[in-house]
C-alpha cells in the first residue's frame, strides 16, 4: 500500500489533507525563539492574527526539520508495511531535504523491503498546492502509483506561478529570492514581479508601481501563459488580502468567463514569514514556468 505525504509549506490544510489522504509533515517556523508546527500546536491557522502581528515588526524565522522528526513521520507507516510517496514543495529551496535523505537511509537498514517515492514540485505555496490537489484527485480516481510518478515527470513542468509582496523586507531578510536588488523595496509603492523558475527557486523578473499595475500584471502572464483555463483548477493566494485575491479573480472572469475553477489559499506562516502580509499570487497549468 502506498502511503501519501505532503509537508504544510504546499498552503494543504489539516481539512484538505484528510480530504486526499495526505499524512501531513509540519514545516516550523519561530517567534521569539519559540519553534511553531503548523497543524501541531494549533489545529487552524488563524492568519488574521499571524499576518497583524508580522505587521507590528515581529519577524519570524524558519528552519529545517531534524532527520529524527522525518523518522517519527515516516516510520510508522514502513512498520506497517506501507511504501511513501511525498509530494513536496521545491527541494532547491531548503536543506530540509538532506535530512530526509539521511532519515531515509537509516530507515532502510530496518525496512530494506518499504520505499519513499517524492515528487518535487518545483514550487512552494499555491504552485505547490494546484499540482498537491491534481495528485490528489487523481489518488481518489484510482490512479497507480506508476500513472502518478508518469504524470509528475511530464506535467509539473507545466504549471506556474507569478506573485508580488507588498514589502520586500521579509523576502531580503530570508535571501530567498534571486536579482531582487536589495534596494527595490525601499521605494515606496514598488511592487518586485515574482515566479518559480524551472529550477524550483523564487527568482524576480520585473517591478511595477503600485498594486493595481501588479495585479495586471499577473494577468499578462496567465494571458501569455496559461492554457485550456477551464480544465484545471486556478489558485489565487494571499497573505491575508483577501480583497486583493477577489480582485485577481474578478479580472480573470473578465478575461475567461465564469466557468473558471478559481480557487482562493491561504499562504501558510513558514512560507509567510518570507514574503510577509499582502502578498497576491496566482498558480494555473501552462505552456512553460
Amino acid at each position: 500500500m502506498i502511503k501519501l505525504f505532503t509537508d504544510t509549506d504546499t498552503d494543504i490544510t489539516k481539512q484538505e489533507a484528510d480530504y486526499y489522504g495526505y499524512k501531513l509533515i509540519s514545516m516550523p517556523y519561530l517567534i521569539d525563539e519559540k519553534e511553531i508546527f503548523p497543524y501541531e500546536d494549533f489545529e487552524e491557522f488563524d492568519y488574521k492574527s499571524f499576518y497583524d502581528l508580522l505587521r507590528t515588526g515581529v519577524l519570524p524565522k524558519t528552519c529545517a526539520i531534524s532527520p529524527a522528526k522525518y523518522i517519527e513521520y515516516f516510520e510508522p507507516e514502513f512498520k506497517a508495511g506501507n511504501d511513501i510517496l511525498y509530494v513536496h514543495f521545491s527541494k532547491a529551496m531548503s536543506g530540509t531535504f538532506n535530512a530526509m535523505e539521511l532519515a531515509y537511509e537509516e530507515l532502510k537498514e530496518k525496512y530494506p523491503e518499504r520505499k519513499l517515492y517524492t515528487i518535487d514540485t518545483y514550487g512552494i505555496t499555491i504552485l505547490s498546492n494546484i499540482i498537491v490537489k491534481e495528485i490528489g484527485d487523481m489518488c481518489l480516481n484510482g490512479k497507480s502509483l506508476d500513472e502518478i510518478l508518469k504524470w509528475a515527470n511530464d506535467e509539473v513542468k507545466h504549471f506556474a506561478t507569478y506573485f508580488f509582496a507588498d514589502n520586500l523586507k521579509f523576502f531580503k531578510l530570508s535571501g530567498r529570492v534571486s536579482n531582487v536588488t536589495a534596494a527595490m523595496g525601499d521605494f515606496i509603492g514598488v511592487k518586485p514581479i515574482i515566479y518559480m523558475d524551472e529550477n524550483g527557486m523564487m527568482t524576480n523578473i520585473g517591478k511595477e508601481r503600485g498594486r493595481n499595475k501588479a495585479l495586471k500584471k499577473l494577468v499578462e502572464y496567465v494571458e501569455e501563459l496559461i492554457v485550456d483555463p477551464y480544465s484545471h483548477r486556478i489558485i489565487i493566494g494571499h497573505s491575508d488580502a483577501i480583497e486583493l485575491a477577489e480582485k485577481l479573480g474578478e479580472m480573470l472572469i473578465e478575461k475567461y468567463g465564469q466557468n473558471l475553477k478559481i480557487e482562493y489559499v491561504v499562504v501558510n506562516p513558514t512560507a509567510g514569514s518570507h514574503c510577509g502580509p499582502d502578498t497576491i499570487g496566482v498558480a494555473f497549468y501552462a505552456k512553460h514556468k
